[in-house]
């Protein structure tokens, strides 16, 4: 695989058009949002499937190096850009016993596993996460057992990964080889734990007494490390989300460095422009809980600061079924079609446009579990989502403007109207480039947009990386993964009054790159 760039060639009025603008795209650059995060660019890694265990990590493969990590899933996991990987849950955490996966593999317990029907056999632990870390040039995140484990065993947990001092547990690491600290510096209190599908579900006066003083005597290991509460979940229990995560700001906000939040959208209805209004609802989550987090902080003089970790999102409703447990025998293994890939830019879209609150997001899965990258014992195959995530990989550390955007819209069924296009844009300030993201929603409509910048001489030379394709139900297999993948041409545009038409070709996503002097 090769990194994808914006490539040298020229193109005339196919896509840069002269007819009257439909849309209205005007960009301040004093007008900022916040830093696009890094760790935007995360995932997740389960106990699921074979996400882990004939996905990242597969002993005796010929495809995986002395450790058993797979060398194709690792070459994809850097160019898909990931920052910060979660794991080991997720669900399946909430019954995780850490000391089940130290020490010598072959003398590791198998057992079954009580959140998604399978059998784990502990070959992959906490020393081989975090070498996995290390080797790729992730930050690791580990999610305690909030469900069904004490806060003894998460305060071991950092104590075996963290401490320099010869205490028992250091000594535990030092024993199985790894001299120096871990050093893990991200750590979850619990996954999902409103959900009542979680094993050792909490209500949230119970969570939340759990979480503080397992913050409080984690800290006392580790004073540095940053902490993430358990949000809410489960919106199907409609306003009961808000409340849960009001009382765990309320109750939390003193200790806790984010808050974290779930969402997985889907096509049930195999409507197009319906599927990718959801961005309304990616809006509202993030906008109702950093609402939430301000009322929490009320009053106080100098409150700590508290983002968002959407630290589980992606497309996921085909692999499914009638519980968390039967869900868990289907493997979860989504096959991503175009239109989906294009649910990625729904998502950066919201996250960038949230860049002040939202500080960290976790893609769910990595490899073979709802999933970019698909393996098998013989080799790989890259899915159409992808491509766009590796893309809007290339603007962390720009900065996220507040863009006024004009556009015809529609009213999906039970929505409000919104328009065609999504879009988010970012400011490179070292290269004096603005990046333009639009997704067109339009199953039907090319949308020729007039695209203005306040200050700053556009240049006329707008690199183009663009993913449209005419099926939108068309996926990759193995050794055909190529069809649903980006187009990179540079366009010339007819600058004029500081700003330019371009034609967003209907049912598409696009990223402008716009040079400014």
């Amino acid at each position: 695989m090769t990194g994808l760039r914006f490539a040298a060639c020229v193109l005339t009025a196919a896509t840069v058009m002269a007819q009257a603008p439909q849309a209205r795209i005007k960009i301040d650059t004093d007008r900022r949002i916040g830093e696009v995060h890094p760790w935007l660019f995360g995932n997740f890694a389960e106990h699921l499937g074979r996400c882990i265990y004939g996905g990242m990590y597969e002993e005796g493969s010929p495809l995986s190096d002395a450790r058993g990590f797979r060398k194709d899933v690792m070459e994809g996991t850097k160019q898909l850009g990931v920052s910060v990987l979660r794991w080991p849950g997720g669900n399946f955490v909430s019954g995780y016993q850490w000391k089940d996966g130290i020490g010598p593999k072959d003398q590791r317990p198998v057992r079954p596993d009580h959140a998604w029907g399978g059998v784990e056999s502990n070959r992959f632990g906490t020393d081989e996460f975090l070498q996995y870390c290390e080797t790729v040039g992730l930050t690791p995140y580990i999610c305690i057992n909030a469900g069904l484990g004490s806060i003894n065993d998460a305060r071991d947990w950092l104590e075996y990964t963290n401490e320099k001092r010869k205490t028992y547990w250091a000594d535990q690491r030092r024993k199985n080889g790894r001299e120096k600290p871990w050093d893990v510096k991200i750590w979850g209190l619990g996954n999902e734990i409103d959900g009542p599908w979680q094993l050792g579900h909490k209500n949230v006066e119970d969570y939340t007494k759990f979480a503080l003083e397992a913050a409080k005597s984690m800290r006392r290991v580790d004073d540095s490390i940053k902490l993430i509460a358990s949000g809410s979940s489960n919106f199907r229990q409609g306003a009961d989300w808000i409340q849960w995560n009001r009382v765990v700001l309320d109750k939390l906000k003193d200790e806790i460095d984010y808050i974290s939040l779930h969402t997985y959208v889907g096509n049930r209805e195999n409507n197009f422009e319906a599927y990718l209004a959801q961005s309304q609802d990616l809006d509202h989550r993030i906008e109702v809980v950093a609402g939430l987090i301000q009322a929490a902080q009320s009053g106080q003089k100098k409150p700590r600061p508290i983002a968002i970790a959407y630290d589980e999102w992606n497309v996921w409703y085909r692999a499914h079924g009638g519980s968390e447990y039967e869900i868990g025998k289907t493997g979860l293994e989504e096959q991503y079609n175009f239109e989906d890939a294009l649910a990625m830019g729904m998502f950066f879209n919201s996250f960038f446009r949230h860049a002040d609150v939202v500080k960290m997001a976790n893609l769910a899965q990595l490899v073979n579990v709802i999933a970019p990258m698909f393996t098998n014992k013989q080799g790989m195959f890259l899915q159409p989502i992808f491509f766009p995530i590796a893309e809007y990989g290339k603007q962390r550390g720009n900065i996220a403007l507040d863009t006024l955007v004009q556009s015809p819209q529609y009213t999906p069924k039970d929505r409000q109207p919104l328009g065609y296009l999504d879009v988010s844009t970012t400011w490179n300030e070292k290269e004096k480039a603005l990046y333009v993201n639009v997704l067109n929603r339009s199953e039907k409509l090319d949308i020729a947009t007039r695209i203005e910048n306040v200050e700053g001489a556009v240049q006329p030379s707008v690199g183009v990386w663009e993913m449209n394709y005419p099926d939108m139900k068309a996926v990759h297999f193995f050794n055909d993964d190529k069809k649903v993948t980006p187009k990179m041409t540079t366009v010339t545009a007819k600058v004029e009054k500081n700003g330019f038409t371009y034609t967003f070709p209907k049912h598409s996503l696009t990223i402008l790159r716009v040079g400014v002097r």
